[in-house]
């Protein structure tokens, strides 16, 4: 009896040294625990944005390296091009067949204006910047994560070559300028494939629908989708610059900091998407 009564203390405390400083928190003292999480997350976007404002401020500033931003502009917009067209072309041709079972009454006009207005304002910027974080993202946190871990930032810095010139405001720059372009590409080819099926599987007159598709379109539409898709590339470019700048711990640093390129960078996406929604079109 001696013997177990004496072994729970022991017992507790041997669990007690297992277990993480935050978990032993959250347990005896939940606010703590909760005042430590928040304190973090100010930290992390502390972090984000003195790296953001220091990453910007490099953009315009001279040097600037012409060919390293050409060659990022085809990493990012030419190389993306046929994910981001596939992704286009069947997402119109869903949008025509999901709209004329919703609008049988009078489907003609309704697929058109549904076909033009999802792919100009959302889905055409949204898919598009998904597509491109996915790629160009995890791309982007993955090369800079091994240049950070192999010591090849250093390096830069010791050569006199300041590695936010170099390897980050090319690279934000590219993705500001070539996002716009992929999303009009997307927009011009979703636009196309819900065509295809209204006309060719629905048997819709092919010169109503584009005369209903040209009444339906505003500028604005075009306009509000190119200013996200701006905003956009800005997004998947920090995103993948800042966690692949940051990474820490060899191999497996690495592959956190692409996954934390990709996830980050999409959340920032749709909750951009909503805030940049309710700027153009609440009233």
């Amino acid at each position: 009896m001696r013997s177990s009564a004496g072994s729970g203390p022991a017992w507790r405390a041997a669990i007690c040294r297992r277990l993480p400083d935050a978990v032993l928190d959250l347990i005896t003292n939940p606010l703590a625990g909760i005042g430590r999480v928040f304190l973090g997350f100010l930290a992390a976007v502390g972090r984000l944005m003195l790296f953001t404002g220091t990453a910007l401020t490099h953009v315009m500033r001279p040097p600037i390296y012409f060919r390293l931003i050409l060659r990022q502009m085809l990493e990012i917009g030419y190389f993306s091009l046929p994910v981001v067209g596939l992704t286009a072309i069947f997402t119109g041709m869903v949008l025509a067949l999901q709209s004329h079972t919703g609008f049988s009454r009078f489907a003609e006009s309704a697929v058109a204006l549904v076909v033009v207005i999802s792919m100009t304002r959302e889905l055409g910027p949204v898919l598009a910047g998904l597509m491109v974080a996915g790629r160009i993202g995890a791309a982007m946190a993955a090369e800079i994560g091994t240049m950070r871990v192999t010591e090849q930032i250093d390096a830069l810095t010791t050569l006199s070559t300041n590695p936010y010139k170099y390897l980050v405001a090319p690279r934000l720059l590219s993705g500001i300028l070539m996002l716009p372009c992929l999303v009009l590409v997307a927009d011009i080819i979703g636009v196309f494939g819900g065509f295809l099926v209204s006309t060719y599987v629905l048997g819709y007159n092919p010169a109503a629908y584009i005369h209903n598709s040209w009444d339906t379109l505003k500028t604005m539409d075009v306009v509000s989708g190119l200013v996200k898709a701006a905003v956009f590339g800005l997004i998947i470019t920090l995103m993948g610059c800042y966690h692949g700048y940051n990474s820490r711990g060899g191999a497996q640093g690495v592959g956190q900091a692409t996954t934390n390129a990709v996830v980050s960078a999409s959340i920032l996406i749709l909750t951009g998407d909503y805030i940049l929604t309710a700027l153009f079109f609440s009233k």
